[in-house]
């Protein structure tokens, strides 16, 4: 029988036995020593260590994705410290909400957090990005540098190979886990496997359903359910529109915690406002924070002394005791990231500009935009129309395109001009009476078509571009639209909900064979925010005007100024301001915007926004400065005696002798 080990002999070493203390040569061979040191230290448990201690201690920044390649220090940004130490195992939170201005280092933290798991803590983990793209764009640039540049997680991480499903683009393997990584617009991704950790990066842009199956960030979370009190959820994001942003609602919902500073000139602590932080007019070079305490200006010099005092401090109770919030904002960037000096340069730069002011606010102070959306009030409108000869493009004009709405008994368009900064003019208003049963009204909005609309230099213009409604009869507006052909004519869907990135998409090919399969031929429709261009058509028509005498000393109006003509009525009037943006609460007490109507009849502001779009559709928002001048050199261009009645023949081409400003818009023109 074999004799029992003792309890109490060393982890290595020769140990007593029937060969006289030895181990009968066993031993005494060529690298012995190394193999029972290494044995020795298999036994020894691994450090126990936050998140924190081992991003200090294991991780390496690579020059693919680091504007400060080397060793990672947490000591450069410490009021990541906490937030990610909440991510380690021995931390009772859950839920870990960080609220953030651009380039704080949130996005290094969450990788710290994965290079973390896949070492210290393995199980499975899903990471998310907005788009599959981006998740793949992601694990290029961050993901996979992550793991070369650190030897703990080369050991760990099956090496990617052509026959090894183990390490793909979008799934890294290792022992005891597994990374998966998605778009939130992927339904698939998001269900694809149950997650201990979950990470959600810049959830402000996901999509408000992923393939129409729900809310993405619901989707994900319901896979860590099963992990009880050891799962780990982390959201993460740059906030947008007040009521719509999904980071702010989970926030609101948190301890909602601010990182406070000592003063070092009096020692006060207190959490860094935008408005504390003062400058010379003109001078953004002589930007100084102003003490709380004692008034004291403070250098930015002291900002890095003042970041290793700092900690954070809860400002309200969490709904959820499980779930902890952070809110950061660019005044706390490092030094030698994004100075005061050049926030303060931002900020003046956005001035004049709501979309840049937005900006400013979402990416630099980490706060979410107020959309006004009140409605502006109709008879002011009615006291600032212009003159301008009836039906004809003023001189600022440089495209057409129209809106259709269509109803039950009749079809409604508006003919809207468009100039630099998207300054436009209502040309003119029809109405095609007879709804879409009637043949007649369709060849009425064909023959509008075709109509020639003089220009004040002289040139005539066609509608470049007519957006129209499908949400009353679809099938016969995709049937008369693929008569006039697709380049001129844009089927559209409104959808609630902001989307300032992207405001139209698409199109998607609707028509399909009787096997089911899509026409590549067949009616394509467009997908519009309606609530974005609402928003900002109430926004041009918010902005001041250039008074009689400063217009003679050659002001012009700001981009974006919305001009109306003196004819038209106060019914249009009253239906173009029909509308208010308001902030409702749901079942579950967040707060949401939502177009309410404030009269029944709105064409005129639908109509409005189709125009838009067509616009959008057209490019205009992304032309560069030589399209709009090609566009103002053509019309300067044309002859003052073309003839208003030069027509565009039904294969595309102008009628010869005939410039091309004479017939702008026919078959798409030169969109």
């Amino acid at each position: 029988m074999y004799a029992p080990t003792s309890t109490n002999s060393p982890r290595s070493g020769p140990t007593s036995g029937e060969h006289g203390g030895d181990l009968g040569g066993l031993t005494e061979f060529d690298g012995a020593g190394e193999i029972l040191r290494a044995w020795g230290s298999g036994l020894r448990p691994d450090p126990d260590l936050t998140v924190s201690e081992w991003a200090d201690r294991n991780r390496m920044l690579s020059g693919r994705s680091s504007a400060e390649p080397g060793r990672y220090r947490t000591s450069r940004t410490p009021y990541m410290r906490e937030i990610m130490d909440r991510l380690s195992p021995g931390d009772t939170m859950q839920r870990i909400v960080f609220m953030k201005a651009a380039q704080v280092g949130a996005t290094e933290a969450g990788n710290n957090w994965i290079g973390f798991a896949i070492h210290q803590a393995p199980g499975p983990m899903l990471a998310v990005q907005p788009t599959v793209e981006l998740a793949k764009r992601n694990s290029r640039q961050r993901i996979d540098p992550l793991i070369d540049e650190s030897p703990e997680l080369r050991e760990r991480v099956k090496p990617a190979r052509s026959r090894d499903a183990g390490n793909t683009m979008l799934s890294k393997e290792f022992a005891g886990g597994i990374l998966i990584m998605t778009g939130a617009n992927s339904a698939v991704g998001l269900r694809s496997t149950p997650a201990r950790y979950i990470f959600l990066d810049e959830v402000d842009a996901y999509p408000a359903s992923a393939d129409e199956e729900g809310d993405p960030v619901t989707l994900a979370e319901a896979r860590s359910l099963t992990f009880a009190h050891r799962r780990k959820l982390l959201l993460v994001s740059t906030p947008t529109v007040r009521g719509l942003s999904r980071i702010e609602r989970e926030y609101e919902a948190s301890d909602q915690r601010r990182f406070f500073v000592p003063c070092p000139h009096c020692g006060a602590v207190q959490w860094l406002k935008f408005d504390r932080l003062r400058w010379q007019k003109g001078r953004p070079e002589t930007a100084e924070y102003h003490c709380e305490g004692c008034e004291t200006p403070i250098a930015e010099h002291h900002k890095t002394a003042m970041l290793e005092g700092g900690e954070w401090r809860a400002t309200a109770v969490a709904a959820d005791p499980t779930t902890v919030g952070y809110h950061l904002s660019a005044l706390y960037s490092p030094i030698g990231w994004l100075s005061w000096e050049r926030i303060v340069r931002a900020w003046d730069a956005a001035q004049g500009s709501d979309e840049a002011i937005k900006a400013f606010r979402n990416t630099i102070l980490g706060e979410t935009w107020v959309e006004t959306g009140e409605a502006p009030d109709w008879q002011r409108l009615y006291d600032r129309r212009e003159r301008w000869k009836s039906s004809t493009v003023p001189a600022g004009g440089l495209f057409l395109t129209a809106g259709a709405d269509v109803q039950k008994d009749r079809i409604e368009v508006d003919v809207w001009a468009w100039g630099r900064g998207l300054e436009s003019w209502l040309v003119d208003h029809v109405v095609i009476e007879g709804g879409p049963d009637r043949h007649d009204a369709w060849s009425d909005l064909t023959a509008l078509l075709d109509r020639s609309f003089p220009h004040e230099r002289g040139a005539h213009l066609r509608i470049a571009r007519l957006a129209i409604d499908t949400g009353y009869e679809a099938p016969a507006v995709y049937s008369w639209s693929r008569a006039q052909g697709f380049a001129q004519v844009s089927p559209v869907k409104g959808v609630e909900g902001f989307n300032r990135s992207s405001p139209v998409s698409g199109p998607t090919f609707v028509d399909a064979t009787e096997g089911g399969k899509r026409l590549r031929r067949g009616a394509r429709l467009w997908t519009v925010a309606v609530s974005t261009f609402k928003a900002e058509t109430y926004r041009f028509l918010r902005l001041a005007r250039p008074t009689e005498e400063e217009m003679a000393d050659g002001a012009a109006f700001p981009p974006g100024s919305v001009h109306l003509p003196h004819w038209v009525e106060n019914e249009w009037l009253k239906q173009f301001v029909a509308e208010q943006l308001v902030t409702v609460r749901t079942k579950r007490g967040f707060a949401r915007l939502e177009w309410q109507k404030l009269r029944e009849r709105n064409e005129a502001l639908d109509c409005r926004v189709y125009a838009r779009a067509a616009a959008w559709i057209a490019g205009a928002d992304r032309w560069p400065d030589e399209k709009w001048q090609d566009l103002e050199d053509q019309l300067e261009a044309a002859p003052t005696d073309t003839d208003p009645a030069g027509q565009i023949n039904r294969q595309g081409q102008a009628p010869q002798g005939k410039r091309r400003s004479d017939w702008l818009g026919r078959r798409g023109g030169w969109f």
